[in-house]
């Protein structure tokens, strides 16, 4: 599938780190180094903008590195980026650890993984079908 982008940064386009990656690292698009504090959210901006063909979407995705390393992570996690958006895809990070963390420009900062999706219609009903889980909900099965 091919995505229009228009990249109003200096970074290079978002890129697959291996062959068989499923996410896109997308970078940070900064006049100057910003530190995130320690619980502190902030919208990083990446300068890009994408037009998706409707029924797809774009999900954005914490980097397992900065995660597990530093505690960064995409506050709305996915978060998604609708095929009628054509605004400048900005990143809510959190910095969950207790330490200071600098964002560089050009820091890859998340994955965007893009995704077929359905719009459904909702029938409004009485009584669903039953199921052997029927209403088993959060840890349900004592496992």
């Amino acid at each position: 599938m091919k995505v229009r982008i228009i990249n109003r940064s200096s970074n290079p386009l978002p890129e697959y780190s291996t062959a068989n990656s499923a996410g896109m690292d997308l970078r940070a698009n900064l006049n100057s180094p910003i530190v995130l504090k320690p619980l502190q959210r902030m919208l990083i901006p990446t300068g890009l903008f994408i037009e998706l063909p409707v029924g797809y979407e774009a999900q954005i995705r914490p980097r397992s590195g900065l995660a597990l390393k530093h505690g960064i992570t995409v506050l709305n996690s996915p978060g998604t980026i609708d095929s009628d958006y054509r605004g400048e895809i900005g990143i809510i990070l959190v910095n969950l650890s207790d330490n200071e963390f600098e964002i560089m420009h050009g820091e890859r900062i998340c994955q965007m993984i893009v995704a077929k999706h359905e719009n459904i219609s909702l029938i409004n009903v009485e009584v669903l079908d039953d199921t052997a889980r029927g209403s088993g909900g959060f840890g349900h099965t004592g496992k």
